[in-house]
Order: structure tokens, then C-alpha cells, then sequence
């Protein structure tokens, strides 16, 4: 069986520090419980310092630490919700807005991502789904699957859309360090303008590729009024739960310094995969591998003779290949699949050798 859906970067033999990272966690301070409602102050400048050495400002004191970023979109909804209220989420995406949501009684609202515009933001589709019990715009930059990241205009015009109805914007950027390319039009939502109530969300998982050390964090910016406020709130929140470990936020700092280690080894990875993919699919298949700008996936757009259904279970019935059928991600067209670039590059390459539509 060759799985082309792994998302555990810990799992496929990527180059790891691992005497580093363990170190980290054998510091004395580790055995001593400082409960701090918004984490650590030296976890958090480190975090901030990090965010400047990628170019994008952060402030120790507008962020606020937690296991995860699932826990920060909880966090967010309590925050800026009450029962029965709304939150705009993204289609296609990761599918895991409606169960979250669900959990704190929250309704989500999809607004679509065009994929004429590479699945670029509409503004004016997305003003169709507003209406008064809306709360706020969650972004995925970049987008996890399609590999779409914000552009400068683009965010200029949802914080404008954003502000003038009184809706937060929710930035998730857990992929944002994984590009294929320079492109000066990308944007993060740390570096402004923040006209609206802005959230900026990452975390360990993806940043550093160990999802195991159960570390996420907000970013919080806006008009200084209502983001000291919003602040506030949220460390009343997290002073409720305290889920981040000492050991974690301990090691934090250090684990940050090797993150461009393990990044470049995640990069080359998912780089060289996709340049596997690109290469191997002949154009005369039918099938083609859509463009991308980052990410960990590669998104296979293939004949509509079949079903994603029918693809997925002939890829693993007659050749024991594992792939994603893109309705898991809410794409509202087929026939779309989605393959892993963390893959061993023997597994993927084998398995692209195996199938035998892609040769045409």
C-alpha cells in the first residue's frame, strides 16, 4: 500500500535535530508549574522575534498561546460569538470549520474561492453571505489544499469589507513558510493594515513540522481600543483552560531557532515531489497537476469520465494507491484529487510509476 495521503511530517523520515529538540526539553525550569494566562513571556517574545525575522511585526503582548490551533479557532468563536451566530469560512478547504464550530454552537457560512481567480477571494460573493448575525471572516493563507496565498490588494479590500461591517478577520497561516517561490504581491495579515478586529493564528505543527508539541498561538491587532479588549477577553479564556505545558513553552524558544532546519528539509521534500508529479504526468493523460504557490499538497485535477469516487477506489482496489477525493475539501467541482508532497519521494514516485493513467 502506498499512502499518498500522510500528513504527519514526523512519520516520513524527514531530516530531524533530534538531540537538540530533546535537549530543549531537559532545562530545570521544566519541573516548575508558572501558570500564566497568556503563556510564558519568554515563549512568547521568542514567538514574536521568530514572526520579525520573517519580516511580518508581532508583539509579545498581542499574543496569546495555546495547544493548538484548533484550541485558538474554539477560543475565537467563544470570543466573538454567541449560540446561533454565523462565521464566514472558505470552499474549498481543510474540512474542519464545521466541527468546531458545531462544538461551540456556531454556524458556518462558506463563501466560495474562485478558481478562474486561482482560487483567489471574491469580495462581492463573499458580501453575499453576510447577513446580521455574521461575526466574522476566517482566511486560510495560504489555502490548504489549493496552495493560494493572500495578495496585497486582496487583503487591503477584506480589511476594508471587514471594518466598515464590524466582522473580525480570522488569518489562519499555519503554511505560510512553505512557498514554492519569492512572489512580492503575498502578504501576511501581521503585516497590515489592520482597518478590522485581526486574528493571525500558527503554530509548532506546520512552522516547525512537530505536531506533536502541542503549541499554537494568536496574534491579536486592529484599532487599539477594541484589540485591547478583544485581548482581555482572551485571557480571561485561556486563564480558564491553561492547556499549554511548561515543557513546551519552555522549549519553545530553542525549538524556534532550529525551525529553519527542519523547514528546509520540509521544503526540499515537498519541492522535489512536486517536480516528480509535474513531470511524470503526461499532458495526453487527461490529467494535469494544478498550479500551486506552496503548501504541502499538490491538487490533481483529473478526466470527468469518473467520479472522484471512482478514481480514488480504482487507485487503491487495483494498485494499492491512497489518494484524497477533493469533496473532503468542499470543492464544488470534480473530478479533483489531492496527494501528499510529505510522501517519501520512493513512495510517490513508485506510486505515479504504478498508476497507470498518468502515462496517457
Amino acid at each position: 500500500m502506498l499512502d499518498l495521503t500522510v500528513s504527519n511530517p514526523t512519520r516520513v523520515h524527514l531530516p530531524y535535530p533530534r538531540e537538540e529538540l530533546l535537549a530543549a526539553l531537559s532545562e530545570p525550569a521544566v519541573l516548575t508549574y508558572e501558570p500564566t494566562a497568556r503563556g510564558l513571556l519568554q515563549a512568547r517574545e521568542a514567538i514574536a522575534e521568530w514572526h520579525e525575522g520573517q519580516g511580518a511585526p508581532a508583539h509579545p503582548d498581542q499574543i496569546i498561546l495555546t495547544a493548538s490551533t484548533s484550541e485558538a479557532y474554539a477560543w475565537l468563536f467563544k470570543l466573538l460569538c454567541n449560540p446561533g451566530d454565523n462565521v464566514l469560512t472558505p470552499r474549498p478547504s481543510y474540512p474542519l470549520f464545521e466541527c468546531l464550530a458545531e462544538l461551540e454552537g456556531v454556524e458556518i457560512r462558506q463563501y466560495a474561492l474562485v478558481e478562474e481567480l486561482r482560487w483567489g477571494l471574491d469580495i462581492a460573493a463573499m458580501e453575499a453571505r453576510v447577513n446580521e448575525r455574521t461575526r466574522a471572516i476566517v482566511v486560510v493563507n495560504p489555502n490548504n489544499p489549493t496552495g493560494t496565498y493572500l495578495k496585497r490588494d486582496e487583503w487591503q479590500r477584506l480589511q476594508e469589507f471587514a471594518a466598515i461591517r464590524g466582522l473580525a478577520i480570522i488569518s489562519d497561516e499555519v503554511f505560510f513558510d512553505y512557498p514554492w517561490r519569492a512572489d512580492p504581491r503575498r502578504v501576511s495579515s501581521l503585516q497590515g493594515p489592520h482597518l478590522a478586529l485581526t486574528f493571525t493564528l500558527s503554530g509548532l505543527s506546520k512552522v516547525a513540522g512537530l505536531p506533536q508539541m502541542k503549541l499554537g498561538w494568536i496574534h491579536a491587532e486592529g484599532p487599539p481600543e477594541v484589540r485591547r479588549e478583544a485581548l482581555d477577553r482572551l485571557e480571561w479564556i485561556a486563564d480558564s483552560y491553561l492547556p499549554v505545558s511548561a515543557p513546551v513553552q519552555h522549549a519553545a524558544a530553542r525549538w524556534l531557532e532550529l525551525t529553519p532546519f527542519i523547514q528546509a528539509g520540509i521544503r526540499a521534500r515537498t519541492k522535489s515531489n512536486l517536480d516528480t508529479l509535474v513531470q511524470t504526468i503526461r499532458p495526453e493523460s487527461g490529467w494535469r497537476v494544478l498550479p500551486s504557490e506552496g503548501g504541502w499538497c499538490a491538487l490533481l485535477d483529473a478526466p470527468r469520465f469518473h467520479s472522484e469516487d471512482e478514481w480514488v477506489l480504482s487507485a487503491l482496489q487495483s494498485y494499492y494507491v491512497q489518494l484524497h477525493p477533493g469533496y473532503f475539501y468542499d470543492f464544488e467541482r470534480g473530478a479533483l484529487l489531492v496527494a501528499s508532497l510529505l510522501t517519501e519521494p520512493e513512495t510517490l514516485g513508485t506510486a505515479v510509476r504504478r498508476l497507470p493513467y498518468f502515462a496517457g
